[in-house]
């Protein structure tokens, strides 16, 4: 199994979540005691936070190359980036190291256009609702991208960051999230992106009339697909 880079800590919850699948489904793919070959980089989240909140994102690029390339330095042959949001940056990351990184937003396209639906809700940060270097990304491999009106999108990026992202799960969010799905679906969204790697520690399949797209278990499926592939890089 060729080894897998973490790029985490934003937030901890998520990776934790991430560190949990790639054990747990290389166990399913290797049987016995298997468990993935992995290594991990934890940034701390509230200097990342920061710069988002500041716009600086060339700042946030430079410590997350940094974190690539001790990746790549402790054997990593190749990167996740454990969060949606700092996909933002992906370009420079991967610029930044020798070995590939595997897009959350390509894994999560593939795995929509593999159930055949072409108009997705897309959940996650604003900066991720909002801007086009996710959406862009979905929409150049066909896919047509819906999002929640401003108060849902509000809604949606409050409980990210002020409950999901320090580990607190309310039932009266999960309602919110679950009127905002409705919305989504009656203009047309044929399933549901999770797209914020906070989000699946409150919302899963049962929560949404159409089928949801768990953006972290995709990118970790993925993730160990491609290890254990002879032909993998």
């Amino acid at each position: 199994m060729r080894t897998i880079g973490l790029l985490g800590g934003m937030s901890w919850e998520s990776t934790a979540e991430y560190y949990r699948l790639l054990n747990e489904l290389t166990r399913e793919r290797l049987g016995g005691l298997h468990s993935a070959r992995c290594v991990l980089y934890s940034v701390d989240f509230a200097e990342i936070e920061r710069l988002q909140a500041e716009g600086r994102w060339d700042v946030a690029a430079d410590v997350l190359s940094e974190a690539a390339k001790a990746l790549e330095a402790a054997g990593a042959d190749m990167l996740l980036i454990c969060t949606n949001t700092m996909h933002k940056v992906a370009d420079e990351v991967a610029a930044a190291v020798s070995v590939p990184l595997l897009h959350l937003a390509d894994t999560t396209a593939a795995a929509v256009l593999g159930k055949g639906l072409r108009r997705v809700g897309l959940l996650g940060t604003a900066f991720t609702m909002e801007q086009d270097f996710y959406r862009g990304r979905l929409a150049a491999q066909g896919l047509e991208v819906l999002v929640p009106d401003a108060v849902g999108r509000s809604t949606v990026h409050r409980v990210i960051y002020e409950e999901l992202c320090v580990g607190v799960v309310r039932e009266e969010s999960r309602q919110a999230y679950q009127a905002i799905i409705k919305d989504l679906v009656a203009a047309g969204a044929e399933g549901i992106v999770l797209g914020c790697t906070e989000i699946e520690l409150l919302i899963s399949a049962d929560d949404s009339p159409v089928p949801v797209f768990p953006t972290t278990r995709l990118h970790a499926e993925a993730a160990v697909s491609q290890a254990l592939a002879n032909d993998a890089p």
